[in-house]
């Protein structure tokens, strides 16, 4: 059947850094068919020609990793359609150039997430529409349910696509494999054997130009509340029936809904921003110094916070979660620490230190550090590391995503309960920095975060 992915908000940022190339790069592994349009609407007036050309300059941007001709395959496929996206008229205008079952991607800022989906209401939308909405979605739980219940006026939920391209990653993939298909992890993955889990995504980059999204959002709302909630919720959720849209859905929605916030604000929760620094040779300027940045919003651009699962298997152990930006070392992973063993035999020839078990991102790389016996004394500990390299996916993140969403499967989408006990999780944390329960630190760009 014919499938005409509509892009709303065709010639914004995102379409031209992510989803193009994203749709380049199926194209090149021969992953669409030729039953696959696209259709990006904005309120640019360009006709065809000008959007191809548009779209053919980030291409060669953006995706340079992907053959001239799978380039070149997509931009013969690609229409264009003025319009204002809030309108019914236009949207129906839109619709009516998409034959087929319409995926309609809302690539546009979360403010305007409810409007569209709103003048939506008022067009009679073909048979077996998907509707997929980009993150953060929603500002707040109330936004989030708001949200939800337009949505499920148009389509069924099993056709709605909440997008987190974290779920995409390959480490994070990893979880399901690494858990489910070895009988090693799973028999230790609880509160008997685990002291607690890590699930860091510190970053050397800064501000990069975003200040118009970033300085209303925050480095809460733009990690903690979506991407690395998803990958508690991956770590953490029970054995699935099976490795299919639904049968996740409710595992992760599970957990969620056990996720206890952060008891002391005060004690479990960090909030901070960049000073001026230095990061890998290159000066950054005082965050409240960015281009667009208003200090009296007091953003925060480094955020963390301890939660516990109220669950059988899970109580007691903290989750920490933590991101931050132009810090001086990258470092994105999941670390599950498992407890010590429960006597010491070595005694003074070496400490049994507890087992970890890393998985890193980009690279992709798995570790497992134990203890061995040493090499020149045989009864001394040493510390060791079985460790895997990942080779590089065919797909990029946002690329796998675009062929699960094009293809009707939902293995990577966020539900919507899931969507609402997000914001249920962090909603305490925001209310209480807004009170100035918990002071804004601040840290130098280049070093390693708020001490």
């Amino acid at each position: 059947m014919q499938v005409t992915f509509v892009v709303l908000g065709g010639s914004g940022d995102l379409t031209g850094r992510l989803l193009l190339p994203g749709l380049a790069e199926l194209f090149g592994a021969d992953c669409l068919t030729d039953d696959v349009t696209l259709l990006a609407v904005s309120r640019e007036d360009w006709t065809d020609d000008e959007y191809r050309d548009w779209a053919r300059e980030r291409l060669a941007e953006h995706a340079g990793h992907v053959p001239e001709a799978a380039r070149d395959r997509l931009v013969e496929r690609l229409g264009y359609q003025q319009g204002d996206v809030t309108t019914p008229e236009d949207l129906r205008t839109a619709l009516g150039r998409a034959p087929g079952r319409p995926v309609v991607y809302l690539a546009l800022p979360n403010t305007v997430f409810l409007p569209t989906l709103e003048a939506m209401t008022e067009v009679d939308l073909p048979e077996g529409t998907t509707i997929a909405v980009e993150k953060p979605f929603g500002r707040d739980e109330a936004d989030a349910r708001r949200l939800n219940a337009v949505l499920h006026r148009l389509v069924p939920e099993e056709r709605v696509f909440r997008t987190d391209h974290f779920l995409a990653m390959q480490t994070v993939l990893n979880l399901l494999g690494l858990r489910f298909a070895n009988r090693l992890f799973e028999p230790v993955w609880n509160a008997g054997h685990v002291d607690r889990v890590d699930i860091v995504f510190d970053e050397t980059l800064g501000l990069e130009g975003r200040a118009g999204y970033y300085d209303t959002a925050g480095a809460l709302r733009d990690m903690l509340q979506n991407h690395l909630l998803q990958q508690l919720a991956l770590i953490a959720m029970e054995p699935p029936n099976a490795i299919d849209g639904p049968s996740l859905a409710a595992r992760k929605a599970d957990v969620l809904r056990a996720v206890q916030p952060p008891v002391d604000m005060a004690r479990d929760t960090v909030r901070a921003r960049y000073t001026a620094g230095t990061v890998a040779g290159r000066d950054l300027p005082d965050y409240t110094s960015e281009d667009g940045v208003d200090p009296a919003r007091q953003t925060e651009t480094y955020a963390e916070y301890t939660v516990t699962i109220d669950n059988w298997r899970w109580a007691g152990v903290p989750f920490r979660l933590r991101t931050g930006k132009a810090l001086g070392e990258g470092r994105q992973e999941i670390a599950v620490h498992f407890k010590p063993v429960p006597h010491q035999a070595f005694g003074r020839r070496g400490d049994a230190e507890p087992d970890v078990l890393r998985m890193s991102f980009d690279p992709d790389h798995i570790s497992l550090g134990i203890n061995l016996n040493g090499a020149d004394d045989p009864f001394e500990l040493e510390r060791r590391a079985l460790e895997i390299d990942l080779p590089a996916p065919p797909l990029s993140a946002y690329g796998l995503l675009l062929q699960e969403m094009l293809t009707g499967r939902q293995a990577l989408s966020i539900s919507d309960v899931e969507a609402e006990q997000s914001w249920r999780i962090v909603e305490p944390i925001l209310t209480a920095w807004s009170a100035g329960e918990v002071p804004l630190r601040e840290y130098p760009a280049g070093s390693p975060g708020p001490g």
